[in-house]
């Protein structure tokens, strides 16, 4: 599960200690509500669902999925699922062969979700094996998914613009500057993670 609210507090105080900025960030919106999401194929499932949609659109399709085949956070239901029964639900024929690609891999045990390497990088590298799985979607999983202390997910544009507000810069900050900022904020970097979508919604500014 994602990281508790204890554990969010505790990393963002002791970021906090090493970085003003960041503590008057804190101070100016509070600490964040823990992202919790349950560990297992249909986390990941809806992760490919809601790639390029909104939120809603997303649940629409993950709830008729479920209401036509059944039982959608069920692999072995999704890999014996038709293509037209995928497309009924609302997935684009790219998304319906992700989904079955990642049916496959769980279903075969090729891709062990109670299982995932200890180490960040090699527990990314096997979810981005699959068909649809990009290092942004496996780095959100294993953060809301499995709580993991240290994951940055330096891609997302909310976390450049908020880490770019935060330390007052001119411009948002690219992907690799925003990795390497956060350099010397290990092993907190996923509860600063989870403070920059936080501090996104909760400012309301023009992104940077």
């Amino acid at each position: 599960m994602g990281l508790s609210a204890e554990q969010l507090r505790a990393g963002l105080d002791a970021l906090a200690a090493m970085e003003p900025a960041i503590a008057a960030a804190i101070a100016r919106v509070g600490y964040p509500a823990p992202r919790i999401r349950q560990r297992g194929f249909a986390t990941l499932l809806r992760t490919i669902l809601g790639q390029q949609v909104s939120v809603q659109s997303a649940d629409a399709v993950w709830r008729k999925l479920d209401a036509l085949v059944g039982d959608a956070s069920d692999p072995a239901t999704i890999a014996a699922a038709s293509d037209e029964t995928l497309r009924a639900a609302g997935l684009s024929r790219q998304k319906a062969g992700y989904a079955r690609s990642l049916a496959d891999e769980v279903t075969s045990g090729r891709l062990a979700l109670d299982a995932l390497p200890e180490d960040d990088e090699a527990a990314i590298a096997a979810l981005v094996r699959v068909k649809g799985i990009g290092r942004w979607s496996a780095e959100v999983y294993l953060l809301f998914a499995e709580g993991r202390t240290d994951i940055w997910p330096a891609g997302d544009l909310a976390v450049q613009i908020e880490i770019g507000r935060i330390l007052g810069h001119d411009t948002r900050p690219s992907e690799a500057a925003t990795r390497a900022l956060a350099e010397s904020w290990r092993p907190h970097r996923g509860a600063l993670a989870v403070f920059t979508w936080h501090h996104y919604g909760a400012t309301g500014d023009a992104p940077l």
